[in-house]
């Protein structure tokens, strides 16, 4: 095939995030790793700004201007502005300004989706420009992305803390076995500060703030140095600006009915396990990955709740993207692993 005659079959690797969205275009990489949030002015419905520059103006923004999320929970909420954010990615993604259309896209999505979700989700990319769509579950990508034996009897247990959901699963012989998506991840950690910050310091602070904090000082177990760092909002009961220093300790005080949840849900998952794959599990080990799994000390407090070695994988917040890159790749490689991709074994915890 000529090299010209290539540019018109290219293939995009999707994780699309509750928090941020990354694309892997074929033969690229990594090609844009943006926050998955729009702003539109509410009186002309335009957008004005997408992903980075959109992350800008949160909280910040004038009463006829919104910024929206279009996923909640790793799901859809709002297909149009879905549809607009791929668009927008997908044109950033690809250089050539003459090419408008991709010839595969495989797209990562939390394990308990209904038929309607995932159509939704489908459509969505065939929307944006893509003309073939394979959704894979956000677990088997990472596994694929760690370079797990996937397609091997044996288990393989990963933990996936997004911005909006984490998704845990024992994958064996290329398919999950048994899942669970939980609706706590970066985000709700975030609504845990914020919520901690109002109650104990009287003081309002936005999601931006509470992110910073989560970053700079936020832990989920107990650190050997003392962190800490001023913080800034509107007072509760004034009304007017104030200053106050947050510690790490209260940062971790303020995460442990979230983090006690994600663990407790974990171990009803490994209950409800068939035994031959928690000894795999224990002998191997719990693989752990996602922007949410960056929180200081969250493979160590797992460690400690499940009695199962934990480990955090080399740049989890790309681990996902990295597995559907693989996949898109060599997909002939994976037939097996997506042949497997349609709905594994829920858990009603």
């Amino acid at each position: 095939m000529a090299s010209w005659l290539k540019n018109f079959y290219k293939s995009a690797g999707i994780d699309l995030g509750t928090a941020n969205t990354l694309i892997y275009l074929k033969g690229e990489g990594i090609v844009v790793n943006e926050p998955t949030l729009v702003a539109i002015n509410n009186r002309t419905n335009q957008i004005l700004a997408i992903g980075r520059e959109a992350k800008k103006m949160l909280d910040r923004t004038p009463a006829h201007v919104s910024l929206i999320k279009p996923l909640m929970n790793g799901v859809i909420s709002d297909f149009e502005t879905t549809e607009e954010i791929l668009r927008h990615f997908l044109k950033q993604a690809n250089k050539a300004k003459f090419f408008s259309r991709y010839h595969l896209a495989a797209i990562s999505i939390p394990t308990n989706l209904t038929e309607v979700e995932r159509k939704s989700v489908e459509d969505a990319v065939v929307s944006a420009g893509a003309s073939r769509v394979i959704l894979i579950e956000e677990p088997i990508a990472s596994a694929i992305g760690m370079r797990l034996p996937v397609e091997e009897a044996t288990a393989n247990m990963v933990i996936n803390v997004g911005g909006g959901t984490t998704e845990v699963a024992i994958i064996s012989v290329g398919g999950a076995v048994i899942s669970q998506s939980l609706k706590i991840g970066g985000q709700k950690f975030n609504e845990d500060i914020i919520k901690f910050v109002r109650n104990e310091h009287k003081l309002f602070i936005g999601e931006p703030t509470a992110e910073e904090i989560k970053i700079n000082v936020g832990s989920a177990t107990a650190l050997e140095e003392r962190l800490e760092m001023p913080i800034r909002g509107r007072d509760v009961s004034s009304g007017l600006p104030k200053e106050v220093v947050i510690k790490n300790s209260q940062v971790r005080a303020a995460l442990q009915r979230s983090l006690k949840a994600t663990s407790d849900s974990i171990k009803s998952l490994l209950e409800e396990s068939p035994p031959e794959l928690v000894g795999d599990v224990y002998q191997r080990g719990i693989y752990l990955a996602g922007g949410g799994a960056l929180l200081r000390g969250l493979d160590r407090y797992l460690e400690k709740e499940l009695m199962v070695s934990t480990t955090l994988v080399d740049d989890p917040l790309t681990c996902v993207v990295r597995g559907l890159g693989m996949i898109i790749e060599d997909p002939a490689r994976y037939d097996t692993i997506l042949s497997n991709q349609q709905r594994p074994v829920p858990v009603n915890l």
